[in-house]
């Protein structure tokens, strides 16, 4: 009888114990593969409809190319994957703080993983993306001071539900400003968030880009028999 729950890694890092696992959902009849901190469930690539609609939504409504991208958060690489099908993205540095996740897409340990290593195009970075943002260099450690077209934030559960209280200065007009920064004229700004829409968030983007808007992605869950949703914010500059 094989296992239904097998762990594939185990890692102690400065954020708490982190582990990656691969189950079998009798239900679906389908491999699951998640990801906990501690005993919390950080994703599960079952829900990934929004993680993807991200990169869609952010990357619409810019030019034709070609396009330099920041992804903000790894984990199981959906965001990145469907950024870089987009023929238009012709660069996707994807920042994640954690070098186990990092470490389970080199090892080919997730379904995508294969994709992104394997994409010219794609390099993965082993940095702190709020310390990055703050800072006046960004997010290329060997092109100080570059801009992108879109950066693509998947890491907090919400503006409000933080991984880290030390992440909330990032969603102030402040943290927004410096975002801005390492954007081009025109650039976006996308974040998936867990929680509906938030009115007190959208003004304060509002205050820093010239529109911004939230859009409520809803997917089906198959263990619950409902459908629940995700919202991405999408915030332009002039």
């Amino acid at each position: 009888m094989t296992r239904r729950i097998e762990e594939l890694d185990w890692q102690q890092t400065p954020i708490g114990e982190v582990s990656l696992r691969r189950r079998r959902e009798p239900s679906l009849g389908v491999e699951v593969y998640e990801v906990k901190l501690g005993d919390e469930y950080l994703m599960s690539s079952l829900f990934t409809v929004a993680e993807i609609e991200l990169a869609r939504l952010g990357l619409a409504g810019l030019p034709e190319g070609p396009l330099d991208v920041v992804v903000g958060g790894l984990g199981l690489g959906y965001t990145a994957h469907a950024a870089l099908q987009d023929p238009r993205v012709e660069s996707l540095l994807v920042v994640d703080y954690l070098d186990a996740v990092i470490g389970w897409h080199r090892k080919d340990l997730l379904p995508l993983s294969a994709a992104l290593t394997g994409d010219p195009r794609c390099r993965l970075v082993h940095g702190d993306f709020f310390a990055l943002t703050a800072g006046d260099d960004g997010y290329d450690p060997s092109a100080p001071g570059r801009r992108f077209d879109a950066v693509l934030l998947d890491i907090d559960h919400s503006p409000r539900h933080l991984l880290h209280p030390g992440n909330g200065g990032f969603y102030t007009a402040a943290g927004l400003r410096r975002l801005a920064g390492h954007l081009r004229p025109g650039g976006v700004f996308g974040l998936w968030s867990n929680d509906p829409p938030d009115d007190g968030f959208i003004a304060t983007l509002a205050e820093v880009f010239a529109d911004a808007r939230a859009e409520v992605v809803a997917f089906d869950n198959p263990l619950q028999r409902r459908q629940s949703t995700n919202t991405v914010y999408v915030a332009r500059l002039n």
